[in-house]
């Protein structure tokens, strides 16, 4: 593998959800480890699976790998750093401060912004020469799906410049004091990440438009910063020969070579690797082992598909039901590469079809909804949030209102103080409370980030629903936030997305229990491209379906109120028509 010859100290792997960036880097990890080199693995993903992988308990520390010598991993846990970093600021001030204030600080260092900078914060002293860093070989980033991983690294620039003005108050974050001592970390990070001695950037896609097209984004961003030692990987690319005598795999293995013959211009010429589609779930050491060695030999036996599976709902069913309220929120959630954005503009346009108004829109910083719709249709509007539009919304608000009151004096700081890139934060939840506000009169059709964004997100709507029940007290007044909104299963609907696959569906099954625990019930499960609901006749789709069979069933029984089973079809569905088939698709049509 190329991408694996000379490596420099730091090796980052990013790309769109679902593509694989967690089972290459450990599968890197573990080959660097077992060839005597030590190692550390470390997840920047707030919905890390790197512990399901290896099997082990990993969290916010450095864990050895038992099974693996040489090899340690580190999953850097949001919640458990923001709470580190309110306790390294409150803590020294405690007996000095009256309780009041105490509680001032501690509720400034609630939100989202602070759980953001804290995680951040723990991400750059990896970056730097220290006593936590220098035993090790190599260090392997497996971070967060592209749009959080881009603010991820864009951030050491954008603090450091933010602390080097030194002017403003941080009035949305609280911990500027803390955020002063880093400064000369910050600046230190900003070096390695620009350095291509130090750091290589793996772009990780699969033959598909939508992920080399944003690789090739991801690269142009990310070169912008400085990061130009960039490689790229296509994984799971089905063998060619898989296509005698099937036509689902005939289809695909023509869809995939057509993609791989039109590389964007700007990724061709960097140095690409290729793996190839594997029969097994990437799951336990055996298979990561295997995961990097292409032309592995397969086991051709017969594969029975049970009528429980072919005769699964399917999302026509689920949106009937949608359908009789007239309107609500539904919210697509699930790990990134489930097929969020394609299942969201599936019912949109169903919907939209059965003439009612939707608002198809997404938090997603790496949206595709408009390469997805690929058309128009009366009664369906499209939206995006995007973070850099809404914070200028929110920075000129701020500045027409509050600032028309200061001196000139009072409103540069109060400018400085609105450059701050925490700033995006806030402005983000505001356009999504808005949109959730739309959903008293139409149908409003959310295609959330990849789980861990979309929790962060939800993290802040849960402080701004505990703040204004704080404000309001007592007083008799009614109010609803839109954290109550999310909980009031006559409001919205939320359906996880998942693969049928070992890892998905843990990673579903957690983010319902993570739901549930902030008082949203999701209400639906979809199985997306599921191969054995295809009844495919190659031998490595068959094993594959095989695989399945025990996932769909976990979904069915264990895990879903209701749910839906999707079959991977033999075109992408791209376009009003093919969504429209989607929607309506049932088992017999395959």
């Amino acid at each position: 593998m190329k991408f694996l010859d000379n490596l420099p100290h730091f090796l980052f792997f990013t790309g769109k959800g679902g593509v694989g960036k967690t089972s290459i880097a450990c599968a890197t990890a573990v080959q660097l480890a077992e060839s005597g080199k030590k190692i550390l693995l470390v997840s920047t993903d707030p919905a890390s699976n790197v512990g399901q992988v290896f099997s082990t308990s990993i969290g916010n520390r450095i864990t050895p790998i038992i099974q693996v010598p040489n090899l340690f991993a580190l999953e850097i846990d949001p919640q458990q750093a923001a709470q580190a970093y309110r306790d390294r600021i409150v803590e020294p001030v405690r007996d000095s401060l009256p309780e009041a204030a105490i509680k001032s600080i501690e509720e400034q260092l609630s939100g989202a912004c602070t759980t953001e900078i804290a995680a951040f914060d723990e991400f750059t002293a990896l970056l730097v020469d220290s006593a936590l860093t220098k035993d090790y070989a190599h260090i392997i980033f497996d971070t967060a799906p592209t749009g959080h991983t881009i603010r991820l690294l864009q951030l050491p620039g954008a603090w450091s410049g933010f602390l080097e003005a030194g002017k403003g108050d941080a009035s949305c974050l609280g911990p500027l004091a803390g955020l002063e001592k880093q400064r000369a970390q910050y600046r230190e990070a900003v070096e390695a990440l620009s350095d291509p001695l130090r750091t290589r950037l793996v772009l990780v896609a699969r033959a598909q438009r939508a992920t080399l097209r944003e690789v090739a984004r991801t690269h142009e961003e990310l070169a912008a910063i400085g990061l130009t030692r960039q490689y790229l990987v296509i994984n799971g690319v089905l063998p060619v020969d898989e296509a005698n005598n099937d036509e689902l795999a005939a289809a695909i293995v023509s869809r995939e070579q057509a993609m791989l013959s039109s590389i964007p211009e700007n990724i061709r010429t960097l140095p690409m690797d290729q793996i190839a589609l594997k029969p097994f779930n990437l799951v336990g050491l055996d298979a990561l082992r295997k995961l990097l060695k292409n032309g592995l030999p397969l086991e051709n036996q017969p594969v029975s598909i049970p009528d429980r599976v072919l005769q699964a709902p399917n999302l026509s069913t689920l949106i009937d039901d949608i359908a009789i309220d007239g309107h609500g929120l539904v919210m697509l959630m699930g790990k990134g590469g489930g097929g969020k954005t394609t299942m969201a503009a599936a019912v949109a346009v169903e919907l939209a079809r059965r003439g009612l108004p939707v608002h198809l829109t997404t938090s997603d910083p790496a949206a595709h909804l408009l390469e997805t719709l690929d058309g128009t249709l009366p009664g369906l509007t499209l939206s995006r949030i995007d973070p850099h539009e809404e914070t200028e919304r929110y920075r000129q608000h701020v500045l027409a209102s509050k600032g028309a009151k200061l001196d000139a004096e009072g409103r540069a700081l109060l400018e400085e103080d609105l450059r701050s890139p925490c700033t995006e934060e806030i402005a983000v939840f505001q356009a999504f409370s808005r949109v959730i506000r739309e959903a008293g009169k139409k149908f409003v059709v959310m295609d959330t980030a990849p789980t861990g964004h979309t929790l962060l997100l939800l993290d802040a709507t849960g402080a701004y629903h505990r703040d204004v029940v704080r404000q309001m007290g007592d007083t008799p007044v009614h109010f609803t936030t839109p954290m109550m909104q999310l909980q009031d299963p006559r409001q919205t609907k939320v359906l996880l997305v998942t693969l049928a696959e070992t890892t998905p569906v843990l990673e579903a099954a957690n983010l319902q229990a993570d739901l549930q625990r902030a008082g949203i019930k999701p209400w639906a499960w979809i199985v997306n491209n599921s191969v054995a609901a295809s009844q495919p006749t190659s031998a490595l789709l068959r094993q594959r379906a095989l695989n399945e069979l025990k996932e769909i069933e976990a979904v069915a029984t264990l895990h879903a109120r209701r749910y839906a089973v999707v079959p991977l079809l033999k075109e992408e569905p791209v376009g009003i028509e093919r969504l429209q088939e989607l929607a309506g698709f049932c088992a017999e049509k395959v």
